[in-house]
């Protein structure tokens, strides 16, 4: 594990979603965790990015309606054809980024490893976009559990709103426990008295021992799972252009981090981006391999523990039911 990347930037005043400056009472924030599917390590050479371009097109407005504050992506890629998908999709949202690579850091050597991704036309990794500022980001890499020709990234981004520091983390992993062992420990160190978020793809599901790590010892609270006690929610894995629904597995999620001084509470969660769109020939097309997840959080103290007869506007895309009330965590 080490910091490969890490810059402090001057903050400037943030453009909140509603007419509330830093005097206001904080509000719920809106979080969505999306795998957008880059389409393979080889796809710069071929060209076969599983129809990217239509995906996002499907995926930015999607994004949009939701009104999130923070975004989680995995696998932003980038090409020379495709440019950098990350910047693509803030600048389509009109949010702030940043973007860590995973691939192709294969070698001590910068300049070789540049010389690798530039040769196969493709970088690809994890991204937080923010509708705050964000005033230190660094890139943390994770031990190569699966072997050295797999590294993996955590990105952490210190997103300044008008009612506190927020860290807000994403990742992409293989699945295995010494990569959320590595994950909880980058985390905990970056913790602090308010909450934070970790966001991304684990390719575990919740009885694995790699969310066990993360949620029974870490004490890192499964949002999804909170405010919706029973339901499956699986987010993978679905062929862009299957016809119908195909997914079997919850493998991503939204981690509500508790801070030392508050611990936050979570509102609601839902499976997001879980419907095809159609293609100029009328055919389905699926905005990602993965279902996206969002979650509705207090994450400031002062935020009202409930909204008691308010409508989500999230909710109304789809015609999906408002989800059941859930057990709010403890102060």
């Amino acid at each position: 594990m080490g910091l490969v990347l890490g810059t402090t930037r001057p903050v400037t005043a943030p453009a909140a979603t509603a007419t509330q400056g830093p005097a206001a009472a904080p509000p719920t924030l809106t979080v969505v965790t999306l795998n957008v599917l880059h389409g393979g390590v080889f796809s710069g050479l071929t060209g076969r990015n599983e129809h990217l371009e239509e995906r996002l097109a499907l995926a930015i407005p999607a994004l949009r309606a939701l009104a999130p504050d923070i975004i989680g992506i995995q696998e932003a890629s980038t090409s020379r054809e495709r440019g950098d998908v990350a910047s693509r999709l803030a600048a389509g949202l009109g949010l702030q980024h940043v973007h860590g690579s995973a691939l192709f850091q294969l070698t001590p050597s910068a300049w070789l490893n540049a010389r690798i991704a530039a040769t196969m036309n493709f970088t690809e990794g994890p991204a937080v976009l923010s509708r705050f500022p964000i005033a230190r980001r660094e890139v943390l890499k994770l031990p190569r559990c699966t072997g050295v020709l797999d590294p993996r990234v955590l990105v952490y981004a210190e997103v300044v709103t008008p009612w506190g520091v927020l860290p807000v983390f994403s990742t992409h992993i293989s699945g295995q426990p010494c990569e959320s062992e590595a994950v909880a420990h980058l985390v905990e160190a970056r913790q602090g008295a308010l909450p934070g978020i970790l966001v991304g793809d684990f390719n575990a599901t919740e009885d694995s021992p790699t969310i066990a790590r993360l949620t029974r010892e870490a004490g890192f609270v499964d949002v999804f799972r909170v405010a919706n006690p029973k339901a499956a929610g699986p987010t993978v894995w679905q062929p862009v252009t299957a016809p119908e629904p195909r997914v079997r597995r919850r493998v991503d999620y939204v981690f509500l981090l508790p801070g030392r001084a508050f611990r936050g509470r979570v509102l609601g969660s839902r499976v997001v981006l879980d419907h095809p769109g159609r293609r100029a020939d009328g055919s389905p097309l699926w905005p990602s391999d993965h279902y996206g997840v969002l979650a509705r959080l207090v994450l400031f103290p002062g935020s009202p523990a409930t909204i008691a007869g308010q409508r989500d506007p999230a909710q109304d895309d789809a015609g999906d039911r408002h989800p059941p009330k859930p057990e709010a965590l403890p102060e």
